[in-house]
């Protein structure tokens, strides 16, 4: 009896064991949905959604993108601005604040060059002070969504402008003003239902041509490594992606806007691409 007892209690055991190990295996693959649920009203839609990404041919071309300008454009939406000319568009990702946009602002100011800061319901809630003064030297603030989720997931039309509109209030709060309606997907992850629901708001998205790994705030890249991506890879129109979190950024931005110069560029306002 007892024995019988003994062998029920280790197969409960086995049985429980296999179950919590399943249980754990289905958390750590369903995280991120997971995560993305947390708001109200979201339906997901993971096998659609896309990453922005590039693909770079002879030096000083214009790459090729994971859509062309064209199909972007029937969706108000960009990854480069006017080929034709010497012209770059300079955009900031802003997260949150680590002590590196004031040098990135000097070094814009200096060289009269504007700037889109897209910012999410953080930097909004934490850098009230940079906020204005982002406005009040003549650059452009958009919309990164609040969370910063992948917003592919979201099909929910409520919960997508939900994520939208939390961060035109805060803007409009701080500021007085009503935010310009810019919009860049967080990491880049979207799908054409994302992109339309945007334009249904009034929103024009961008993407980029020009970027590089510049968002690991304890794995910065060197001056020599930022420049070897930055100064080979532009090209005419281009649409710069940086972080206002790196320090490479803030260190080297008054050089390289000035390298960038030397090289016939100049600098214009993501307005002058939607008009």
């Amino acid at each position: 009896m007892h024995k019988h007892m003994s062998i029920t209690r280790k197969k409960l055991v086995s049985v429980a064991a296999v179950l919590a190990l399943g249980v754990l295996m289905y958390l750590a693959g369903a995280g991120t949905a997971m995560k993305v649920n947390e708001m109200k009203g979201a339906t997901l839609e993971t096998s659609t959604g896309e990453n922005w990404g590039l693909g770079f041919g002879a030096e000083g071309q214009t790459p090729t993108g994971t859509k062309t300008a064209e199909e972007l454009k029937t969706m108000d939406a960009y990854y480069v601005g006017d080929t034709t000319e010497k012209v770059l568009y300079l955009t900031f990702d802003a997260g949150y604040e680590n002590g590196n946009t004031g040098k990135i602002l000097d070094a814009l100011k200096k060289h009269h060059a504007p700037a889109t800061f897209f910012v999410v319901g953080n930097y909004l809630e934490t850098s009230p002070d940079l906020v204005q003064r982002i406005v009040a030297e003549g650059h452009t603030v958009g919309n990164h969504t609040y969370h910063h989720r992948d917003m592919s997931a979201i099909s929910d039309k409520s919960a997508f402008e939900s994520e939208m509109t939390s961060v035109e209030e805060k803007f409009k709060e701080i500021t007085g003003q009503d935010m310009i309606k810019y919009y860049r997907p967080p990491q880049g992850k979207y799908n054409e239902n994302n992109l339309k629901m945007a334009k249904e708001m009034g929103y024009h998205t961008f993407f980029w041509s020009l970027a590089y790994v510049d968002w690991e705030e304890n794995n910065q890249p060197t001056k020599e490594e930022a420049f070897k991506k930055l100064l080979t890879r532009v090209h005419p129109g281009a649409i710069v992606l940086l972080h206002s979190t790196s320090s490479t950024n803030g260190e080297i931005l008054d050089e390289l806007l000035k390298k960038w110069e030397e090289m016939g560029y100049s600098f214009k306002s993501l307005s002058e691409i939607t008009g």
